[in-house]
């Protein structure tokens, strides 16, 4: 039986060692260099963009910057309903290499899988139809496929700063802070990261267009009971990692692009839906697959650290964690200067991964106490979370939820197709 003494220090040591490892990781970082002759120039680049609202002016400054790095084609990919107003949304852009297709129901998986059999090119990149990118992200990006054994390659990501911000704007931003600290730090040490996003995310054509592992995308299940068409960004990253590909994260400012979130309370509802897809993902990880056990990502599930990332899975409530660490001091020792220590301690813990977005806006240092407050809320989200990771909704998006049935379908197994059954078919 371990003494308050000892029980401290573990505890401590769990919570803390691996913060202070990502730290250097995250601050020697650097992304792989332009190279002097590339192999790979943006016309080797298909974009695909699924949405639904296909129109308005956020919709056309994407197609616009995505139009400005000069890929080969851009193909969007709506639902049946929305074809034409998105057709006549493209016609405003008056390009060529935009091509408009569409599939009968709103859902990611299967729009996806609707155009990748038609890309012609040696990358695909999906994007979400709310980005801005820099300039330069495609040369940034395909550096780093001038390694061979690389296939997927992940960037960056800022929020769009509102005109007026409001906290709902700031604890966004603090996410996608969070997530380049994160990302970039596994990154540098074994090459891996959690979740390369979807929000803008290029692979090799190859591995996507292989029957394999469309057969995978398409029937993923859930507990063996329900068909899972949703978390494909999870899914595909799992698939680099159980496939022996290498993942990478081109994290500069070259490579960094600019997104939207919920400014307003709706903001939670994309929590949940982020905490309920890590869940999903990280239990069939950890227990079914198994292959992250082999890196420093299997550590990194377990970062007690993190309260709106996967690598919380195993860890419990940020406020349970450091509740425990003061009562342990406190039963330990009645020396109030370590206390104070501590507590000073747990407070730099949770400012350093954020310095970057401080250091851009030093006026929002005054909101950190509400950053500090929301994570121990959201620790009750991701509890909430795991007892309903059968919903799927999103709860976010006009529309988005219209074809919710479709996200996770039950399985009848005596209709289920094995891989060479559903091969066989596509051959007729």
């Amino acid at each position: 039986m371990l003494s308050s003494a000892q029980a401290f220090r573990v505890l401590w040591l769990y919570r803390y060692v691996r913060l202070i490892v990502n730290c250097v990781s995250h601050w020697t970082f650097k992304p792989i260099p332009l190279p002097e002759k590339p192999t790979l120039t943006s016309k080797d680049v298909t974009i695909i963009i699924p949405t639904i609202d296909g129109e308005g002016p956020d919709f056309q400054q994407t197609l616009c910057t995505c139009l400005s790095a000069a890929p080969s084609e851009i193909i969007l990919v709506t639902i049946d309903a929305n074809l034409e107003r998105l057709k006549s949304t493209a016609a405003l852009i008056h390009s060529s290499c935009i091509r408009v297709v569409s599939v009968a129901h709103a859902n990611k998986r299967r729009q996806m899988c609707r155009v990748l059999p038609e890309v012609l090119t040696k990358i695909t990149l999906f994007a979400d139809d709310d980005v801005i990118w820099p300039p330069r992200i495609l040369d940034w990006i395909l550096a780093a496929f001038e390694k061979p054994d690389i296939g997927g390659v992940g960037t960056s990501q800022r929020l769009r700063r509102a005109d007026c911000p409001n906290i709902w704007g700031f604890l966004g931003a603090l996410y996608l802070e969070r997530r380049n600290f994160e990302i970039s730090a596994t990154t540098h040490i074994d090459g891996r990261v959690s979740c390369l996003s979807g929000r803008t995310v290029t692979y090799c054509t190859h591995i996507l267009q292989d029957l394999e592992f469309t057969y995978g995308f398409t029937h993923e299940s859930w507990l063996g009971r329900y068909q899972l068409n949703t978390d494909d960004d999870n899914f595909i990253t799992r698939w680099m990692v159980s496939h022996g590909w290498k993942t990478y994260i081109q994290y500069c400012r070259e490579a960094e692009l600019q997104t939207t979130l919920e400014d307003n309370p709706r903001f939670l509802k994309q929590c949940l839906r982020w905490s309920r897809s890590n869940w999903r993902s990280n239990l069939t990880s950890m227990l079914r697959e198994r292959y992250i056990w082999k890196g420093f990502k299997a550590i990194a599930n377990m970062d007690p650290g993190e309260k709106d990332s996967s690598r919380a899975t195993l860890s419990p409530p940020a406020i349970i964690g450091d509740g425990l660490l003061v009562f342990l001091l406190i039963k330990t020792t009645q020396n109030w200067g370590a206390l104070s220590v501590l507590l000073l301690w747990m407070l730099i813990s949770k400012f350093v991964k954020l310095l970057g977005h401080f250091v851009r806006y030093p006026e929002d240092v005054v909101l950190l106490p509400v950053s500090i407050l929301f994570g121990y809320f959201h620790g009750f989200i991701k509890v909430y979370a795991f007892f309903t990771l059968n919903i799927t909704a999103w709860g976010t998006r006009e529309g988005a939820d219209v074809d919710d049935g479709y996200r996770m379908i039950p399985i009848d197994k005596r209709k289920q197709a094995s891989f060479s059954d559903w091969r066989q078919k596509l051959s007729w």
